[in-house]
């Protein structure tokens, strides 16, 4: 299909955070950059399929307040996926998970979550902000990548790449316990840290983010005294500061760290923790 013309998303009231993501920018650890990238690729991937887009499109990632836009140019298929939220075009309610019709001036809102934490909004063409270091991704620990989306927000959308496919499905989630293999630094703990690790239900902190899932339990002692020097640091390390609380680390981690990693949890399972809320309850199994 060919080029439309152009257009350009308004943000007339954007929640507490919104952020464009993509895939992310992986290969820039070296230099202290992190990935980023959407927390939930399943539910980023189906919004940009939904609406006739590459899978790597860039979308909107709203977590938990909400958003509300109006669009400029010619009309565009829009899709909203991930946590449920209300969906409303110019006022009347549309379906969730669905592509949608966006007339030129329209306006377009999306509630607060109502189960889940993160919803993908996606637009035909994509959104078509400035790449930084190959990637519209907004890093929210360094702040590399697109500035945070807020009330006032002006966002270009670039071409039409093909029309909707009709219909689509997401993947199916794995539910249960966040999978887990040992991680490198088991020798700071008891030698049962990763029975402790997993015997336990843990809370989700309200002090988790993009960063990490930080969750609340009985706290994992350390059998040394004593900080590492830092380390390099992965997508899913499961890393215990001296307060024994552990920390699923995101999409947004640091490249380093000092505080010892007893576990990581399997990439397949990360997207679970996407949709994890303050006080949900989260356990670990050895995978």
């Amino acid at each position: 299909m060919s080029a439309g013309p152009s257009a350009s998303w308004h943000v007339e009231e954007a929640g507490a955070l919104v952020t464009v993501q993509d895939r992310g920018r992986p290969g820039f650890a070296h230099l202290g950059v992190p990935r980023a990238g959407w927390l939930d690729p399943a539910a980023a991937t189906l919004a940009n399929r939904l609406v006739g887009n590459e899978e790597d499109c860039a979308v909107l990632e709203v977590s938990g307040g909400g958003i509300t836009l109006r669009h400029d140019g010619a009309g565009r298929w829009v899709s909203v996926t991930g946590a449920d939220c209300s969906v409303e075009v110019g006022g009347a309610a549309r379906d969730h998970g669905a592509a949608t019709w966006l007339h030129p001036g329209a306006g377009l809102r999306l509630g607060p979550a109502s189960r889940g934490v993160r919803s993908y909004l996606a637009v035909g063409g994509g959104l078509a902000v400035e790449p930084v270091l190959g990637s519209r991704s907004t890093d929210t620990l360094a702040w590399v990548g697109p500035p945070q989306v807020h009330t006032g927000s002006v966002l270009p959308v670039g071409p039409v790449m093909g029309a909707p496919p009709g219909a689509d499905v997401a993947t199916v989630r794995r539910h249960g316990p966040l999978r887990v293999l040992p991680g490198p630094r088991l020798d700071w703990f008891g030698a049962d840290v990763l029975h402790e690790l997993c015997a336990q239900q843990y809370v989700v902190s309200p002090s988790s983010n993009r960063v990490g899932l930080r969750l609340q339990g009985r706290p994992l002692e350390r059998s040394r005294p004593g900080e590492l020097a830092s380390e390099g640091m992965v997508l899913g390390a499961v890393q215990v500061p001296p307060d024994g609380q552990p920390v699923v680390f995101l999409a947004d981690h640091p490249t380093t760290g000092g505080y010892p990693v007893i576990a990581v949890v399997l990439g397949e399972d990360l997207t679970s923790c996407a949709q994890l809320g303050p006080g949900e309850p989260v356990r670990f199994t050895l995978a």
